[in-house]
């Protein structure tokens, strides 16, 4: 039997967008959308509540969305248009 893990929204406070330790967890809803740079992404909680970023390592979808947003400048995924976003970004 598996257990649902939680999700969040962490916000990117710089450097590289795949290491956990540069995210933080936010309460308050982001104003993100498209862009150059990595703003917040939908991740997975670390079971250490007290942590306050995601699991790590990131799941390889996240990798690959993270990967894919920077590639493209777009909210990721983008395909199918009215799947849930798990990636924002902004300038």
């Amino acid at each position: 039997m598996s257990t649902l893990m939680a999700k969040s929204w962490y916000a990117l406070l710089g450097g590289n967008p795949t290491d956990v330790t540069n995210y933080f967890k936010i309460t308050n809803k982001h104003n993100c959308l498209c862009g150059d740079k990595i703003c917040a992404i939908y991740a997975t909680d670390d079971p250490d509540e007290e942590l306050m970023r995601p699991m790590h390592p990131l799941s390889p979808n996240m990798q690959l969305y993270i990967k894919d947003a920077l590639a493209t400048g777009y909210i990721q995924p983008d395909i199918p248009f009215d799947a849930r976003k798990y990636v924002y970004l902004r300038y």
